[in-house]
């Protein structure tokens, strides 16, 4: 146990006090504490995540005239499933969970009978990150992680070194007869009843580089296994003989909290049930997560399932050609003493005559709603497909704004009918700045900044017969000064990111250039269509 005590009304100094194992009733002072700039970059250059899945399917038998004895019966079976992570013939494989086919190193083996149980995790020798032995007992986390040897951080649990263990059970053991497999049948003294409960267990633990992976089996996967165990037995218990409830753990890694949280979940209930909803809402009120936003929905549970090692996919989304987050790590926009709002989260990038079809000269306003839309299902707002141009304008044919010869024209559309279509298709409400100049578009620097913070979606500009998707601004609220993050959907290229940020397709764009050149027409009217974060969880 780790507590804290400050002082207030003085030094407000911070002082840290532990236990040093579970059952100590003394706390002693934390005399050397490491504050970083960056928590996020200390944790995972020196942690890991060792994952553990195990589908349990259990039979219980009972008497079938005695249903009570049913559930003294399935206790007992739960119980001597706990005994059997600690049997000396229960074995654990370690493996690397990595698609590289190079420089992985060898699987690994560990016996029950090896593993240290008796040893306090504070009294735990750390090995070097160079240690190296021969013996499994004595290898090190850091012996299975590849991401620390390269050159690339590791900012966030999904591109943190990940251990696979597998659990088997060595039954029959080694013996120097030969011998033939034994089936023994004992006969039931009176008529029974047979219950098979499933249990699909999912640990995921981080764990320090540096300690030996015999500690890290025995100090946190069975502990992890047991206790997770004992949560889905205590909640199957009261429905034991009707309908079982179908439980399932999920990880995730919501923004503020540095390692990875498991919650179980129902799933005889859907996500959008109340007693589900009730569920996350004060999972984000234990947790001091936002109320207005799904971060513990499944969709946003942690996918190890194509973990690789490959780059590409921080800007290409999983299982797309399209680009996501062109804006990550462009230049600076140059204004001085600016403070930045950015988008929040992801976003795909859609621009002219993507999917072999020909919209340059008309498509702009489609896709930049197409890149709204995209942003929207990828923060888990929505599961529908991102609309093609046709269904775009069949949604707006069907709220009764455009005739039927609309579908499958060429006819512009502007912000009144992406605001349309975004109430039709998610339910999203938007707001809408009106400006009569694109000079005017600097004096609302200040309420976009407001935006970004508090909303945190992409804004559609549209003037004249352009648009563009807004996806931040840098503001100086003292001299006025300010930059617009614009993404443009008129590129016409391929899906090439550094000709899209070298070509200024996405980059930051001022009213007025360094050569007096307006970026905003000063003849135009301009409306900004501000989508609203749905309030949900």
């Amino acid at each position: 146990m780790i507590g804290a005590v400050t002082d207030l009304n003085n030094t407000r100094e911070v002082q840290f006090f532990r236990t040093r194992s579970e059952n100590s009733r003394s706390l002693e002072l934390v005399t050397s504490v490491v504050y970083d700039e960056h928590p996020e970059k200390h944790i995972w250059e020196t942690g890991c995540l060792l994952r553990c899945e195990l589908p349990i399917r259990l039979p219980v038998y009972f008497p079938a005239k005695n249903w009570p004895d049913a559930e003294k019966m399935y206790l007992r079976a739960t119980e001597a499933v706990v005994a059997k992570f600690k049997d000396p013939q229960v074995v654990y494989v370690v493996e690397t969970l990595s698609k590289a086919s190079t420089g992985v190193p060898q699987p690994v083996i560990l016996r029950g009978i090896e593993l240290d149980f008796d040893t306090a995790l504070s009294n735990i020798k750390l090995l070097g990150k160079d240690a190296h032995d021969s013996d499994p007992k004595f290898l090190s986390c850091a012996h299975f992680c590849l991401k620390s040897k390269s050159d690339r951080p590791i900012l966030s649990a999904e591109n943190a070194d990940i251990i696979q263990l597998s659990v088997l059970l060595n039954s029959s053991e080694k013996s120097e007869k030969s011998s033939s497999p034994v089936a023994e049948y004992i006969p039931a003294l009176e008529e029974a009843g047979l219950l098979a409960v499933n249990f699909k267990l999912g640990v995921l633990c981080y764990a320090a580089k540096e300690i030996p992976v015999m500690y890290a089996v025995s100090k946190l996967i069975i502990p992890g296994l047991v206790d997770q165990l004992n949560s889905m037995k205590n909640v199957i218990l009261p429905n034991l003989l009707t309908k079982h409830p179908q439980l399932c753990p999920y990880h995730f890694n919501p923004p503020g909290v540095l390692h990875p949280i498991t919650v179980i979940y129902e799933l005889n209930y859907g996500e959008t049930e109340m007693k589900q909803v009730d569920i996350r809402k004060s999972l984000h009120l234990r947790l001091g997560l936002p109320s207005d936003r799904p971060l513990l929905r499944i969709a946003n549970a942690l996918d190890f399932s194509t973990t690789n090692d490959s780059a590409r996919n921080d800007t290409i989304r999983k299982g797309s050609t399209l680009l996501k987050d062109v804006h990550v790590g462009i230049p600076i926009s140059g204004v001085p003493g600016g403070i930045v709002s950015l988008i929040q989260g992801s976003y795909e990038y859609y621009h002219y005559l993507q999917d072999s079809f020909n919209d340059s000269g008309w498509g702009c306003a489609y896709r930049s709603l197409q890149t709204i839309i995209s942003w929207f299902r990828l923060q888990h707002y929505s599961s529908i497909d991102v609309p093609s141009h046709r269904e775009i304008q069949q949604a707006l044919v069907e709220i009764g704004d455009k005739d039927a010869s609309f579908i499958g024209s060429r006819e512009w559309i502007g912000a009144i009918e992406l605001s349309f279509v975004l109430d039709k298709l998610l339910g999203v409400s938007c707001r809408v700045i009106n400006v009569t100049s694109g000079a005017e578009l600097p004096e609302k620097c200040r309420e976009l900044a407001l935006h970004f913070e508090n909303q945190g979606t992409p804004i559609m500009i549209g003037g004249g017969v352009l648009a563009y998707t807004l996806l931040g601004v840098d503001y100086n609220e003292a001299s006025g000064d300010c930059a617009f993050l614009i993404l443009d959907p008129h590129y016409t290229g391929n899906e090439d990111l550094k000709k899209i940020v070298n070509g200024g397709w996405c980059g930051w764009k001022k009213s007025v250039d360094s050569k007096g050149r307006s970026f905003f027409l000063h003849d135009k009217f301009y409306n900004l269509l501000l989508p609203q974060r749905p309030n949900m969880v």
